[in-house]
């Protein structure tokens, strides 16, 4: 049986090669073909969908719920401001350079290892089939497991993980590997954002014709400033809005007859994007369309025995405002993985090699393997 310290040579291994090969959004073809490749001679029969590659445990019940473990192979472009080859990983002292080491490829290969480890030890992952909870071992008695590595995360695609999923057994829940810390993210803000358009009549600066859209639209940006959304959640606060864009105007000597408006909304799980963009809808005048409305908070109950294992092993709960692939998950699920997510979509970008090394051993122990 192989140690721990295996375990992590190869996950820095797999890590190393994913780092190597350009794996922007919309672009994962040749790093999904190597994560494909990886679970294969592991000994796995992989699936894939697009750039979505997922394995389902080889003893798979139907009767059994089932836990998603899942990660992003995707990442942002570069930053100017790299001071090294992003693509060329690079290890000094306990860090592993590298585009996408920290968001999100230390839990994308850490979840893979622990796949291989639960799936080794049946007798400790499948006592007896069962649905009921299990407080004592922190996770769901004899539980399915898949590992699903999904592409497109970074721009909430249409070829991501909406796609795996119909694809996929009946899910329970699912533990995400976004940077967090090995903290659990039981929350997560959503996104919708809004275009508002304030209408006037065009008409001559000079002659103070006309109705200009821009003061129009002062009195929905002073509610959008001052406005407080009732519901506030104990872990993500309040629903916040913020005015990010604003276009008006063709020259200077021409009063503007639109004003456009893009709105950043992040709501919380008190709220539906519907329910926030009826709110705003109802006491803008200006004309209000959403982009999308699919892009929702989540959250996960304090007393699902995962989260309240995570709590029995000394974690700390908190709620995470950055979006991840959750918003399109429907089914319970939280985000716990290595590296900080501050690091993320930054320059010279790493993750310690130490972190992967302890979230292996700390998922292992969530789910019920001593190591």
């Amino acid at each position: 049986m192989m140690t721990l310290q295996e375990y992590t040579n190869e996950a820095v291994s797999l890590l190393k090669r994913l780092i190597a090969i350009p794996s922007v959004s919309r672009d994962e073809k040749l790093a999904a073909d190597e994560l494909e490749k990886t679970i294969r001679d592991y000994g796995f029969e992989p699936h894939r969908e697009g750039n979505n590659v997922w394995v389902v445990c080889p003893d798979f019940q139907a009767d059994r719920p089932t836990i998603l473990l899942n990660a992003h192979i995707d990442t942002v472009r570069p930053v100017a401001s790299w001071t090294r080859n992003p693509h060329s990983p690079v290890i000094e002292g306990d860090r592993l350079y590298g585009l996408g080491a920290n968001d999100c490829g230390g839990g994308l290969v850490s979840l893979l290892q622990v796949f291989r480890i639960l799936t080794s030890q049946p007798s400790t992952l499948n006592p007896q089939p069962s649905t009921k909870a299990s407080p004592s071992r922190g996770r769901l008695e004899g539980a399915n497991l898949i590992y699903l590595a999904s592409c497109e995360e970074e721009v909430s695609g249409k070829d991501g993980i909406v796609k795996a999923l119909p694809l996929l057994p009946k899910i329970d829940v699912a533990i995400v590997g976004e940077p967090t810390g090995m903290q659990p993210a039981v929350a997560e803000k959503g996104l919708m954002v809004l275009d508002i358009t304030a209408h006037g009549k065009s008409g001559h600066a000079a002659r103070n014709e006309g109705v200009n859209a821009i003061y129009e639209a002062l009195g929905d940006l002073e509610w959008l400033r001052h406005y407080q959304f009732e519901r506030v959640s104990p872990f993500l606060g309040a629903t916040q809005m913020q005015a990010t864009v604003i276009q008006a105007g063709t020259q200077h000597n021409v009063v503007p007859d639109e004003c456009r408006i893009t709105v950043d909304v992040r709501t919380n799980e008190c709220y539906t994007n519907e329910e926030v963009f009826d709110i705003i809808r109802s006491h803008v005048k200006s004309d209000v369309q959403a982009r999308s409305f699919r892009l929702h908070s989540s959250h996960i109950d304090l007393d699902h025995p995962l989260i309240r294992r995570c709590i029995e092993l000394g974690m700390t709960p908190f709620g995470s405002p950055t979006l991840s692939d959750q918003a399109l998950m429907p089914f319970p699920s939280f985000k716990l993985g290595p590296g900080d997510s501050a690091r993320s979509h930054s320059a010279d970008e790493y993750i310690c090699i130490s972190e992967i090394h302890d979230a292996i051993s700390t998922y292992s122990q969530l789910l019920g393997v001593n190591n």
